[in-house]
């Protein structure tokens, strides 16, 4: 089986939810990763703190400088992910609509390289 990432897009110029709305996005999520493991298909969750809490380590001739904040100016930025194992990419796509319905954002799906040192 293959792994994908369902990565999760925020739009942080957007107004933040209610913490009733925020509550109800967390049920539906859970209930979404419940289905996942009860399916088989999932291998880790995670949320992700707001972007100002980014550090970025930048390599640079032979050292590194670190900032705060994201790498690029966007708006959008990740705010959390899935890893699933799945068949292949329909299903991984269909875990990704049941994703983007939990938690009312846009979800990214990308495969995982066959891992070549293991």
């Amino acid at each position: 089986m293959k792994k994908y990432l369902l990565a999760v897009q925020l739009d942080e110029s957007a107004p933040a939810p209610s913490e009733q709305e925020l509550q109800e996005q967390m049920a539906r999520t859970s209930e979404v990763t419940d289905e996942m493991r009860s399916a088989g298909s999932w291998v880790f969750v995670g949320g992700l703190l707001p972007s100002p809490a980014t550090t970025v380590v930048h390599p640079a001739d032979g050292t590194t400088m670190m900032t705060d904040g994201p790498f690029t100016e966007t708006k959008e930025q990740l705010g959390g992910f899935w890893v699933v194992r799945c068949d292949d990419l329909d299903q991984a796509l269909a875990w990704a609509d049941k994703c983007a319905l939990a938690c009312g954002a846009p979800i990214e799906v990308r495969p995982f390289q066959d891992a070549q040192w293991a």
